[in-house]
């Protein structure tokens, strides 16, 4: 073994990849919606650009999950994902024509559908009843990534403008595309199975699958419709200025990243449906109070709850996806609750976008907070899940 594959030096590379995959893929995320409203696009155009972003993972996840299997395979995958990240970035610096914001956040689509292999090589690491644990420290990474950029996006829109929060995801994402050829990806043993349509079969039938990816949708619906969607913006309406838009992050990013190191310790005391329901029952309230927020205090406020509540239920609901799954058909697994949250990623913001252009912007909380709600009454769901055996083979 060699320098470079000790493990120790492959998790600080693999720790700098991730960090700087969700930096330059989150970097532009908050100016976005202002962005594109400065540029007199409507809000309905704005809800179909952010759902261009769900509808590419819905459509590419679950095959790059099966394909990653079948070659068991995560780097190369990884390589290319960070390579759409600089070509994302690079779309919205090109004209200001219609179809660039289009692409731009369809190749951003296509390099989160990536997150896969990121997820599977990072869990490989892990036995299987430390999937909690290994699922609650990489969404930990995730966040801190995805806070630095949103930070970095406010600070950067205050001094300069808004297209230079593009360049600097470009050049953030370059880095990080050198930096992935050095990581070091053990190959696979001779005996491990490959992929195969009845594995999928097997993939496509698992109860725990299905139901954690029910949720995720109902959970991301709601994600992409506040922080990663209108909340900036009604902020904006509220009068914040990019300082305020980066103070409006903070409260909801950290909060996020705290609960994200506690979720396990917590399901552990109250079990996942009880950790379901309190978090998406806190979070379907803030979502509602943004309707009759009025000042950014009160704004800040309801992003702390929310912040925090999301940040309990996502890495649970990651960990509980795949931790029954053997790694032959893991990415499988993974892939197919990926694309399949994609969902709310997609019609999250495309019918939120079409309330708030027919009804106001506050008719599109009302749906994110309806959202949340009806997560409460899929949860029992788990009572049958549990109970039922998941088989691989």
């Amino acid at each position: 073994m060699n320098h470079l594959q000790s493990r120790k030096i492959q998790s600080v590379i693999f720790l700098f990849v991730t960090l700087f995959f969700w930096i330059s893929m989150y970097i532009y995320v908050p100016i976005l919606t202002p962005h594109l409203s400065n540029l007199n696009y409507s809000l309905q155009f704005i809800g179909v650009v952010l759902a261009t972003y769900g509808l590419i993972q819905l459509l590419f996840r679950f095959p790059l999950g099966i394909l990653s299997d079948h070659l068991q395979r995560r780097k190369p995958f990884i390589i290319v994902g960070m390579l759409c990240s600089v070509c994302s970035c690079l779309l919205f610096l090109a004209p200001d024509i219609w179809i660039y914001p289009v692409l731009g956040r369809a190749v951003a689509g296509i390099c989160a559908s990536t997150w896969v292999a990121f997820t599977i090589m990072y869990a490989n690491n892990f036995k299987q009843e430390e999937m909690p644990k290994a699922m609650g420290q990489i969404s930990l990474y995730t966040v801190i990534g995805q806070f630095i950029g949103m930070i970095a996006s406010g600070w950067l829109s205050d001094l300069y403008q808004y297209r230079t929060t593009f360049i600097v995801g470009a050049v953030i994402a370059t880095i990080g595309l050198l930096l992935s050829f050095l990581l070091y990806e053990q190959p696979p043993a001779s005996e491990q199975k490959g992929m195969s349509f009845k594995l999928v079969g097997s993939v496509l039938r698992s109860q725990r699958v299905l139901f954690a990816s029910l949720l995720s949708i109902l959970a991301h619906g709601v994600l992409f419709i506040t922080m990663f969607g209108f909340t900036p913006l009604k902020a904006v309406d509220l009068g914040a200025t990019g300082t305020q838009l980066t103070i409006l992050i903070a409260c909801f990013m950290i909060p996020h990243a705290i609960a994200a190191t506690v979720a396990y310790p917590i399901m552990l005391k109250l079990h996942h449906r009880g950790t379901f329901a309190i978090s998406f029952f806190i979070s379907g309230l803030c979502t509602l109070a943004l309707i009759f927020v009025d000042s950014l205090p009160l704004m800040y406020l309801t992003q702390i709850l929310n912040g925090f509540a999301q940040g309990l239920h996502l890495p649970l609901l990651l960990s509980f996806a795949i931790s029954r799954v053997e790694s032959n058909v893991r990415a499988t697994a993974m892939g197919l609750y990926q694309a399949l949250y994609s969902v709310g990623m997609f019609s999250g913001p495309l019918i939120a976008g079409m309330l708030n252009e027919n009804f106001g912007i506050n008719s599109g909380f009302l749906f994110g907070s309806i959202l949340a709600f009806i997560a409460l009454l899929v949860i029992p769901w788990s009572l049958y899940v549990d109970f039922k055996k998941t088989k691989f083979n």
